[in-house]
């Protein structure tokens, strides 16, 4: 066996908003329009990164919120339909995916031996949450590639921002060489947003434009900075402000998405390419591709 390799990263975050736009068959409730400056970036990242003909899309979620240890879907085959709770008027959505099963006991037990709590869940009536459905239908709408999809701990919340990275980081360490070690082309989703301080009350037309901007200044600030870092190749520079990035700006990092990524990725040192930002109910969300492959070509051309 060959060994494997994380062909791409992407942060893949998952308002539902857009989703509904996009008007997929899946989804009950139609859209007019919106959003189109992300779904856009969405789709130039979606044809990146299936060029790439990965195997297998890895995804972490923080809307699978498990409080002892990270846990896996360990089913072959999951169908269902996944209601979210805030907005059930946008996404009702009418799910099949499939499971790599295999790569999925791999990340388990490589986590297990990094003396991380792991568990994979048996359950064939469990309902996949809209955070991992979302991510993964805008990367790949056909839903032909099979995903493993990881949980969200919550030592962030319960031990601290530190511990909550340090926890992340032997995570993603952990996915890396299970990835490895299997044999698997994988590409690898952070389902997150950025800031994620949104507003309470929406217009009486979810899709109307008018009603949608950044929440406040400041979070738009951090927003910026951390994207110029990622064009940069600061990677590192990221993960020792995130603490500060997550209490100043609310950001959804702090349920551990993006930095298990990082961790993945091995830390990153060069460029990413930023598809796409844009505000979501007020938060900031970015489409951002981690390609070696695409970084070498320019670097050549260069």
């Amino acid at each position: 066996m060959s060994k494997g390799s994380i062909l791409a990263g992407v942060l893949a975050p998952h308002p539902p908003h857009l989703v509904y736009a996009e008007n997929p068959p899946q989804n009950e409730p139609r859209a007019e329009c919106g959003w189109e400056v992300l779904r856009w970036g969405y789709e130039r990242c979606r044809r990146s990164v299936l060029a790439l003909d990965p195997e297998v899309l890895i995804v972490h979620s923080p809307h699978w919120k498990t409080v002892q240890g990270h846990h896996l879907l360990g089913v072959d085959h999951f169908e269902g339909l996944s209601v979210d709770p805030i907005f059930p008027h946008l996404f009702r959505y009418h799910y099949e995916l499939d499971v790599d099963v295999e790569l999925a006991e791999a990340i388990a037990e490589a986590a297990h031996e990094a003396r991380l709590v792991s568990k994979l869940m048996r359950n064939p009536d469990f309902r996949v949450d809209y955070g991992t459905i979302a991510a993964c239908h805008l990367i790949n709408p056909a839903w032909d590639i099979p995903i493993v999809a990881i949980s969200s701990n919550r030592a962030h919340f319960d031990f601290g921002n530190d511990a909550g990275q340090e926890e992340m980081l032997r995570l993603g360490e952990a996915t890396l060489r299970a990835v490895e070690s299997t044999g698997r082309r994988a590409v690898v989703l952070a389902s997150c947003s950025l800031s994620h301080r949104h507003f309470t009350v929406e217009p009486e037309i979810p899709e109307d434009m008018s009603h949608e901007h950044v929440y406040h200044h400041g979070q738009y600030l951090w927003d910026m900075h951390l994207l110029e870092l990622f064009r940069r190749g600061k990677s590192a520079q990221v993960l020792d402000e995130m603490s500060d990035f997550i209490e100043q700006a609310t950001s959804e990092a702090k349920d551990g998405s993006l930095t298990w990524m990082l961790a993945v990725l091995g830390i990153p040192d060069y460029p990413a390419e930023v598809h796409a930002y844009g505000n979501v109910i007020g938060t900031g969300n970015a489409v951002v591709e981690w390609n070696p492959v695409l970084h070498s070509h320019e670097a050549e051309e260069s």
